[in-house]
C-alpha cells in the first residue's frame, strides 16, 4: 500500500483548484489529513472511443489523490453504457453493442494511461456485478426511492415537458451508478457539474445498503473550441487525446481568447499567481493573447508527448499560417476514379475534406477551398469535371490538406 501523504498545501490544492463544489468538505478535509488511504471513484460509461480535455480536468483531479498515496479506482460502466446517461440530454442515448463497448473501454484505459500510473490504478467493470444481478436485486433496489425523486431532475423535467419519453432504464441509472459505489465501497467519487444528481443518488444508495456516504468533488465543464457548449464529441468542438501534436496546436491556436484562463487553470501546473499575472498582462496590452496560446498549446501538448512534439507543432503552424508553407506531413490519397476526373464536390467528399456534398458547397461559397493555394471559385463549383494530377493538394478550411497521388 502507498504511503499517504498529508501535507496541508498539496491537501488544499486537491479540494480548490478545478474543483466547483466538495460534498462534504469538512469530512472530505478531516479524511484526507488522517493518514488513512481512500478508495476514489471515477466512472466513465465506455460510448465512444476518444477521451478529449474535457475528461482531462477530472483526470488530473485523479492524478493528485494518487500522488498522495490514495486508491484511484478507475470504473468502466460497461452495462451501464448499454442504457445510456440521461445526464445533459434532450433525448434518450442509442444503446451500443457488446462488441463496441468492448472496443471502446480498450482505448478509454490506454488514454487515461498517458495522465495516471495505469499500473496503480484499480480499473474495475460494474458488469462484474449487475450483469449477474436478477429482478429480485432490482426490486429491492428500486424500492429504496421514489419515482418522484428520481423524475424531478431536469433532464427529465425538460423531456416530459417537450412529450419526449423518458425510459424506465433511464430512471434506473443513477440508482445503478450508484450501486457501483456500494460494490466498490467508495470513500470518494469524482464527476462533472452534470453529473451531480447522479453522484448524489450515490450517497443515498450506500447509506441505504448500511455504508457510510462517500463524499464528493465535482469539477468544472470546459468549454469546447466554440466558446459556447462543453467540449463533447457530439458537438465537434473537441481536442482528443488522440489528436496528433499539430492538431492540438492547430486547434488551441483557434481558442477564443476569453477561454484562455480557464484552460490554463484546469489543464495546466502552471501555479495560479502566474496565471493571474498574464492575465493582467493582456488586459494592460503588455503580452499578446497569442503568445500565451502558443505557451499553452506546448503545456498541454507535453502531457500526451515528448517534448520535442510541442516545439515541431509550433515550427509546423509557424510555417503553415506565418510563412505560408504547406504542411509536411499531410496524408497522401488515391481518388478512386482518378482516370476519369470529378466534380470538386464529389472529390471533396470522396477525400473526406467535408462530410457532405453541402458542406462541400458552403466551404466553396466561404472560399475555405484551394488546389495548390489557389481558391476554388464560383466557375469550378458548377463544372462536371476538374482536372486531377499527381502531387496536387487540395486544401479545405485552415487545417484540413490532402496531397492526391
Amino acid at each position: 500500500m502507498s504511503k499517504v501523504i498529508t501535507d496541508s498545501k498539496k491537501i488544499e490544492e486537491l479540494l480548490t483548484r478545478g474543483v466547483e463544489e466538495v460534498i462534504k468538505l469538512d469530512d472530505l478535509e478531516r479524511q484526507l489529513k488522517s493518514g488513512k488511504q481512500l478508495r476514489v471513484k471515477f466512472g466513465i460509461d465506455p460510448t465512444g472511443s476518444d477521451l478529449h480535455l474535457g475528461h482531462l480536468v477530472v483526470l488530473k483531479k485523479l492524478k493528485q489523490f494518487q500522488e498522495l498515496g490514495h486508491r484511484v479506482i478507475f470504473l468502466i460502466g460497461d452495462s451501464t453504457a448499454m442504457i445510456g446517461d440521461p445526464s445533459g440530454r434532450s433525448e434518450a442515448r442509442k444503446m451500443l453493442k457488446k462488441e463496441e463497448i468492448k472496443k471502446n473501454e480498450k482505448d478509454y484505459i490506454k488514454q487515461a494511461g498517458k495522465v495516471l500510473d495505469i499500473k496503480k490504478v484499480e480499473v474495475r467493470h460494474n458488469s462484474e456485478w449487475l450483469a449477474n444481478k436478477g429482478y429480485i436485486f432490482m426490486a429491492e433496489l428500486a424500492s429504496k426511492f421514489t419515482v418522484a425523486r428520481m423524475i424531478e431532475r431536469d433532464d427529465f423535467q425538460k423531456r416530459l415537458k417537450d412529450d419526449i419519453d423518458v425510459s424506465m432504464l433511464e430512471v434506473f441509472y443513477p440508482l445503478f451508478q450508484g450501486y457501483d459505489s456500494v460494490e466498490l465501497k467508495a470513500d470518494v467519487e469524482l464527476g462533472g457539474t452534470d453529473q451531480k444528481f447522479n453522484l448524489l443518488t450515490g450517497r443515498k444508495v450506500q447509506k441505504r445498503y448500511g455504508q457510510p456516504e462517500q463524499n464528493i468533488i465535482t469539477v468544472p465543464l470546459l468549454e469546447g473550441l466554440d466558446g459556447m457548449r462543453k467540449m463533447s464529441k457530439s458537438y465537434g468542438n473537441y481536442i482528443a487525446f488522440n489528436d496528433s501534436p499539430q492538431e492540438m496546436f492547430g486547434k488551441i491556436m483557434s481558442l477564443p481568447d476569453a477561454l484562455l484562463w480557464k484552460y490554463y487553470k484546469l489543464l495546466t501546473d502552471i501555479p495560479l499567481a502566474e496565471i493571474e499575472r498574464m492575465h493582467e498582462q493582456v488586459r494592460t496590452s503588455q503580452v499578446n493573447p497569442k503568445d500565451l496560446k502558443t505557451n499553452l498549446a506546448k503545456e498541454i501538448i507535453k502531457i500526451f508527448y515528448p517534448e520535442k512534439e510541442a516545439q515541431k507543432a509550433e515550427d509546423a503552424f509557424n510555417r503553415q499560417f506565418r510563412d505560408k508553407e504547406m504542411p509536411e506531413d499531410m496524408p497522401v490519397m488515391e481518388p478512386r476514379a482518378m482516370a476519369r476526373g470529378y466534380s470538386i464536390v464529389d472529390l471533396l467528399v470522396e477525400l473526406k475534406l467535408v462530410d457532405s456534398k453541402s458542406e462541400a458547397r458552403r466551404m466553396i461559397d466561404q472560399g475555405g477551398v484551394k488546389i495548390d493555394g489557389k481558391r476554388v471559385g464560383a466557375d469550378l463549383k458548377s463544372a462536371q469535371q476538374i482536372g486531377i494530377k499527381s502531387g496536387m493538394v487540395i486544401q479545405v478550411g485552415k487545417r484540413k490538406f490532402v496531397k492526391i497521388k
